[in-house]
């Protein structure tokens, strides 16, 4: 994940699987899951969904094109393996390795990535949108702050919530996921959470003598501290409208 460019992009981009040049070795399909083992397999565009494929041995495989939406490929060793282009959504790959292995414009939104080593994977264009335990070494502050922007627009706040609060143990001074996280509160009702959040936001800004933060900031905490009224029985207002009526989205603070 290079930058929030990229990430972003690769957010609303679809890698087409649906045309494969080359089909994958029926004899390999079987072993692999026969055996689970399948060292150096040719399995291009392979049809594997909801394959229970915990602990396979692929290190070295061919996986380009792959589809292996919600498999289980809990501990499996993907070392060196090539999966460009292959579908992992939904994928459980807890404990998985992946070093040295081709994740360029791959699918793993939705995945989960709990203690998966991906330490030398390749991962330009990589999708990540969703996923948990994405490890702090392979994604930038800015990756994870556009991650929860991302989510938060969608409505998933306690993903957000997540993705903004790693983007602030790998960056504590950073300002704009402070807020972002306290507006992402603010729509869970959390309104203490979000106060303590514009709080540390705005004395952030002050100190980096960010203007357009600081006024930002100031705006939502006036919101935060203006009585309920009779319109908020008709719903919370969305991420985005939220931050429009305190003058700026959270967009401005994502680096280009």
């Amino acid at each position: 994940m290079k930058s929030p460019i990229i990430a972003i992009a690769a957010f609303l981009t679809t890698i087409s699987l649906t045309t494969t040049v080359q089909a994958a070795n029926s004899e390999h399909i079987r072993q692999l899951l026969a055996t689970k083992q399948c060292q150096n397999c040719d399995l291009t565009g392979a049809g594997l969904v909801m394959a229970d494929l915990s602990g396979a041995n692929l290190s070295g495989a061919n996986l380009t094109g792959a589809n292996l939406s919600r498999a289980n490929l809990s501990g499996a060793d993907l070392r060196g393996a090539n999966l460009s282009g292959a579908s992992l959504f939904g994928v459980n790959l807890s404990q998985a390795r992946f070093s040295g292995a081709n994740l360029a414009g791959a699918d793993l939104r939705n995945t989960y990535l709990t203690n998966a080593e991906l330490n030398g994977a390749y991962l330009n264009g990589t999708n990540f949108q969703g996923a948990v335990g994405i490890p702090s070494q392979i994604a930038s502050p800015e990756d994870f702050y556009a991650l929860g922007v991302a989510q938060a627009q969608k409505g998933n706040e306690q993903q957000a919530i997540s993705y903004f609060s790693q983007a602030i143990a790998i960056k504590p001074e950073y300002a704009g996921a402070y807020l972002a996280r306290g507006v992402a509160r603010y729509q869970i009702l959390d309104r203490q959470g979000a106060f303590l959040d514009a709080q540390v936001a705005e004395k952030l800004f002050s100190s980096q003598q960010n203007t357009s933060g600081i006024q930002t900031t100031q705006a939502f905490i006036k919101e935060l501290q203006t009585p309920y009224t009779e319109k908020t029985s008709s719903g919370n207002p969305s991420f985005v409208d939220l931050f429009g009526s305190v003058g700026s989205l959270l967009l401005q603070f994502l680096p280009f």
